[in-house]
């Protein structure tokens, strides 16, 4: 019976073995550079975030929290969001690059996961300027953006990612 599940259990143990070894890794990133604040990834896409928006006519400008390990995004005279380690969109990738990488395909996926990784950082600074947008335009609605529309629109790319790669990569000799 056990012969049955083994596909199935390779698999499993992949992802597992993947996510952890890459979560852990994350984690040690983190903690190297605690005391300097907000992780340099994270303010990385903060100042992305900052250009983006002073492009299109919001002027923005950041204030550096270090003691709190986040940063402020000031747009339009007022402090409207905050950027904090979760919202470099890291645990997400992670999730995703584990999730393809258990379905291993040759060379074609490292292909797939980097084009998934460019699409999920550009969706996560669309969606980081959109909150900052909404903050400032419709504050009333922010929570709802915050908590629902947003990680909706993050976990719903990499749902339609991973079904993708399913069926046009993963599966795709072996339903012939």
């Amino acid at each position: 019976m056990l012969k049955d599940f083994k596909p199935v259990l390779n698999i499993l143990l992949r992802f597992i073995v993947i996510y952890l070894v890459l979560l852990f890794a994350y984690q040690f990133y983190l903690n190297s550079g605690k005391e300097d604040g907000l992780d340099p990834f994270s303010r990385m896409i903060a100042d992305q975030v900052v250009s983006i928006q002073k492009a299109s006519g919001f002027p923005t400008l950041l204030y550096d929290d270090v003691k709190n390990e986040q940063m402020w995004f000031y747009v339009r005279g007022n402090y409207v969001s905050r950027m904090v380690e979760g919202c470099n969109a890291i645990s997400v990738m992670i999730l995703f690059i584990a999730f393809v990488f258990a379905f291993y395909k040759g060379s074609q996926t490292f292909v797939f996961a980097l084009a998934g990784l460019v699409l999920l950082y550009i969706m996560n600074l669309l969606r980081i300027i959109g909150l900052n947008v909404v903050m400032v335009d419709y504050k009333e609605y922010g929570k709802i953006f915050h908590d629902f529309i947003f990680p909706a629109v993050i976990y719903g790319t990499v749902v339609v990612l991973w079904l993708v790669w399913i069926k046009f990569f993963a599966l795709k000799n072996e339903n012939s």
